[in-house]
């Protein structure tokens, strides 16, 4: 049994439900999508009081269960206009599961700023926010931590989130309680902000309890050992982390370099030393005394999370992660892992989406406000971001509304959300899913970066991403982190039987792929329901016309090749 809430912000009123079996393993993007839907949500002000935001923890939440306390958050988002499901690493859903809860939304909106503090018993508080606003997020954590203890875990709305910058994530506590792991995109932490809800709260407690702990327990442990043997975990994860994808892309082109005007920093083929890759930055981390083989959440065995030191072994930021290495480094021209450090500690602090800020700082630059690599023009960008000038909250509103301000052509976006850090000239199929998703330009809902596509035409490709789509999708409605993918995807069998010791279902394997792909097809009908076209789905007209260097590849795909993928799946069931 789980405890699910909705708690009305207005009037401070809660009411609870019990969920039990299926309900209870039904949830992340599956349960957001769908609820957002019976709400009503497509056609509401994104950023009005109508606007639910809903936090989802999944099965195996307060666990050790490698990989499965990620955090769904979801909305209307207002960054998009379209459905979002944004999930964050670290401990938040280890504590809601150790309540036994399964998950919140918050409806309407406070009428003084709040924090929501969870207590082990059951209880809920509306705290008073005030002396916590307007501080960074690492002060605000410590004075949270200082007025409730170590023994709890946060999600908080920084201070962009607090203006509603669209920009705005909202961090969650990692395993050490740095506010570092964020539900970043979509502008998930402007609606929380819209809330006035500062942070929520968690108490951390103990394991909860299952219909059978005996065989929960020996799943854990024997996951555990699937992905100690697994080799994309101990020699690509844990070894260098994701900021291996550097390497790759920057050898295929396909990285977003200066605005994504080049798909290639570095020619390493001609003897030069590729100082973004991840081999180089992990090298570098070691031989400084820093952490490179770290876990985000409770338990997790992949660890592909760092702890980055500067020259002298001091921790700069925790973590450096491929997206921010793409959009806030290689793409603002950076070319220091150091500097790129600084910038990502800065960003964490404002809890702000890095690859959001890196294509809208770039976009910057290419209006000639700015050099690229210019460290000082970044910092001072974020200086006024965080003070909420003028230009500041301009430039919080992100990439899309940045661009059409200093009407700048080359505008890297789709559904007005910045593209990540694989250019879709290159990456056809990551680029497909992104044009596609209704989740917008995201590449999380379904990433094939080592797909060879160049003999493959619109119809093969489509079939290959929006079957890895539903597969993704499966995982983020179970509170799986996807790079698990490689061990769990072929053992589903294991995965449901687990989930049966757990919550006395009986689930079959055959109930995995169908879980994503109902949650594909809700998310399609939220999005059609607010209004998107196949016109959404398409890519920047640059992508079309200027060839990437060095492959010199153009886009070949346009929106009416992706739209309707959707359509082939069965109704939600």
């Amino acid at each position: 049994m789980r405890i699910y809430y909705d708690i009305d912000l207005t009037g401070r009123a809660i009411t609870s439900r019990e969920l039990h079996g299926e309900e209870i393993v039904r949830a992340g993007r599956y349960l957001i999508a769908k609820t957002l839907l019976e709400l009503g949500a497509a056609t509401v002000d994104p950023l009005s009081p109508a606007n639910p935001l809903i936090f989802s923890a999944g099965p195996f939440a307060g666990t050790s269960f490698s990989n499965a306390n990620r955090t769904s958050v979801g909305c209307k988002s207002p960054l998009t206009g379209g459905v979002k499901e944004a999930n964050g690493g670290g401990s938040f859903s280890y504590g809601l599961g150790q309540l036994k809860v399964a998950g919140f939304t918050l409806h309407g909106a406070s009428r003084e700023w709040v924090v929501l503090h969870f207590k082990k018993d059951g209880t809920i508080d509306f705290d008073d926010a005030a002396p916590f606003l307007g501080k960074g997020n690492f002060e605000a954590q410590e004075m949270l931590h200082k007025k409730y203890g170590k023994k709890v875990t946060i999600a908080l709305c920084g201070p962009v989130g607090e203006y509603q910058g669209l920009l705005a994530g909202i961090a969650f506590s990692d395993k050490d309680g740095r506010p570092a792991r964020l539900s970043a995109r979509g502008g998930v932490g402007a609606v929380m902000g819209s809330k006035r809800v500062k942070a929520v709260v968690v108490d951390l407690d103990k394991i909860p309890p299952f219909t059978d702990a005996k065989k929960v327990n020996v799943a854990i442990k024997d996951y555990a050992k699937m992905l100690l043997a697994d080799s994309m975990v101990t020699s690509f994860y844990q070894k260098i982390g994701t900021m291996g994808m550097a390497d790759l892309q920057n050898a295929l082109g396909g990285l977003p370099v200066r605005n994504f005007s080049a798909g290639q920093q570095v020619d390493v083929k001609s003897g030069e030393k590729f100082k973004m890759g991840g081999e180089h930055i992990s090298q570098l981390n070691v031989s400084r005394g820093g952490e490179h083989t770290h876990a985000c959440m409770p338990g997790c065995v992949i660890q592909c999370s760092n702890v980055y030191v500067d020259a002298s072994g001091k921790e700069v930021v925790s973590p450096v992660e491929y997206e921010t290495l793409g959009l806030l480094g290689t793409n603002c021209g950076l070319s220091d892992p150091d500097d790129l450090a600084q910038m990502n500690f800065l960003a964490n602090d404002l809890g702000v989406d890095t690859i959001e800020l890196g294509a809208t700082l770039a976009v910057l630059m290419e209006a000639g406000l700015g050099a690229f690599g210019d460290v000082k023009f970044m910092a001072d960008s974020l200086a006024e971001i965080r003070q909420g000038s003028e230009k500041g909250r301009l430039w919080a509103q992100g990439t899309a509304r940045v661009g059409a301000h200093y009407k700048v052509r080359r505008v890297p976006v789709i559904k007005k959300q910045a593209i990540s850090a694989y250019d879709p000239r290159v990456v056809e199929a990551t680029g497909i899913t992104m044009m596609a998703t209704a989740q917008g330009a995201d590449h999380t809902a379904g990433n094939l970066p080592r797909l060879k596509t160049r003999e493959m035409n619109a119809e093969q490709i489509v079939e290959q991403s929006l079957a890895h789509q539903a597969r993704v999708a499966a995982n983020d409605s179970l509170g799986l982190c996807i790079f698990g993918m490689s061990v769990t995807n072929p053992n589903t069998e294991f995965l449901v039987n687990a989930i049966n010791a757990a919550h006395g279902t009986s689930l079959t394997k055959d109930f995995f792929e169908p879980l994503g792909r109902d949650a594909l097809r809700l998310e399609y009908e939220f999005n059609k329901r607010a209004g998107f076209t196949e016109k959404d789905d398409e890519l920047p007209e640059f992508f079309y016309s200027e060839a990437l260097p060095p492959t010199n590849h153009v886009a070949r795909f346009h929106g009416p090749d992706v739209h309707t993928m959707y359509e082939r799946l069965p109704m939600p069931a």
